[in-house]
């Protein structure tokens, strides 16, 4: 398996996570809401940190919006920049891993 492989599955797994992560608030009645003001920084940082450039910018955006806005943490905003960034958008993922070679 090559490193981009690699980073790719690693970059599916934690974002797995940390949507888990993001919807404990459901899990954990009152408390759990309070989370989100805890949660919804970290979450965009995250996602800056994992998918750089714009996108991942953009990305962290809606990540912090989606976490602090209370009812919206069942959108599994990681899983679905994953599936942006390495199958919808996979054929310049690929170009941009090859170029930097």
């Amino acid at each position: 398996m090559s490193i981009s492989k690699n980073q790719k599955f690693k970059n599916l797994y934690l974002g797995l996570l940390f949507d888990a992560i993001g919807m404990i608030s459901y899990v954990i009645p009152g408390i759990g809401e309070f989370s989100d003001i805890i949660w919804a920084p970290i979450a965009g940082w995250l996602m800056t940190r994992m998918y750089k450039g714009s996108m991942g910018k953009a990305a962290g955006l809606v990540a912090f919006l989606e976490e602090i806005t209370p009812g919206l943490d069942i959108i599994p905003s990681f899983t679905l920049m994953w599936c942006y960034t390495y199958l919808f958008n996979a054929s310049k993922v690929d170009n941009f891993i090859q170029s930097n070679k």
